[in-house]
């Protein structure tokens, strides 16, 4: 691509200094695959990753394990290192997880634990409030992708949480709702008591009408955008 015809690709959007991508992950074959886990993709590297930041203007960056290595956080840690203090990290613990451990991770940048409550995510609803409690020690908050549905049922856990709750992906309603939904409403108040962030990213993740607009996943993004913008995350997945 010659340089006079770069700015026609580059965003019309100029993110404000200190943008930050907040869900990311990194790939790389020489990592175990997790025997839960339910894919495994191609490559794709911290150089891979800077380019994309350089092009979008993002300068921070939050690193979310994924799936893929299950209990093992290393691939993300090292991933992680390569960003220096521009890098936060999401990981996963269990109950086997010591303090040590968590102090280790917590002084690396460690900031929360994941909850993927969906095929290949490796911990159960049975240990999640107690794990919450446990990272709440050490200033970590929750990080949930589930299926929207379940909010309802969910609810009353999600009210006990002793710290702050993030959601990934617009609630990743599987499939979309309205905005009347029940569902989406309990999300809606989840938001509007103050403890509950949500990110609007990968509306591909649930949507059914699909590109370019992911109508049926923007009507639920401006929603909860519109309800409280202070609290909405953007992410490039």
């Amino acid at each position: 691509m010659s340089a006079d015809k770069e700015p026609n690709h580059l965003p019309r959007l100029k993110v404000p200094a200190g943008a930050c991508d907040t869900h990311m992950h990194f790939y790389d074959a020489k990592y175990p695959t997790a025997p839960t886990a339910v894919f495994t993709p191609p490559d794709a590297s911290v150089e891979d990753y800077k380019t994309i930041q350089k092009r979008l203007g993002l300068e921070r960056v939050v690193v979310v394990q994924s799936t893929t290595y299950g209990m093992d956080n290393e691939c993300q840690l090292n991933a992680m290192a390569e960003f220096g203090d521009n890098a936060r990290g999401i990981m996963l613990a269990d109950l086997n997880t010591s303090d040590q451990e968590f102090e280790r991770l917590t002084n690396l940048g460690v900031c929360g634990i994941r909850f993927h409550m969906l095929p290949g995510g490796p911990l159960p609803w049975e240990v999640f409030e107690e794990m919450a409690a446990r990272v709440h020690n050490f200033g970590w908050h929750v990080q949930l992708q589930m299926n929207g549905h379940e909010f309802p049922e969910r609810l009353a856990m999600l009210k006990r949480l002793p710290g702050n709750l993030v959601v990934d992906h617009v609630g990743r309603f599987m499939d979309p709702v309205s905005t009347d939904h029940e569902a989406f409403k309990t999300l809606l108040g989840l938001v509007e008591a103050g403890r509950c962030w949500v990110k609007l990213s990968a509306p591909y993740e649930s949507s059914l009408d699909g590109l370019p607009r992911f109508d049926d996943v923007a009507i639920l993004a401006r929603a909860l955008a519109k309800a409280a913008p202070e609290r909405m995350l953007w992410a490039s997945n």
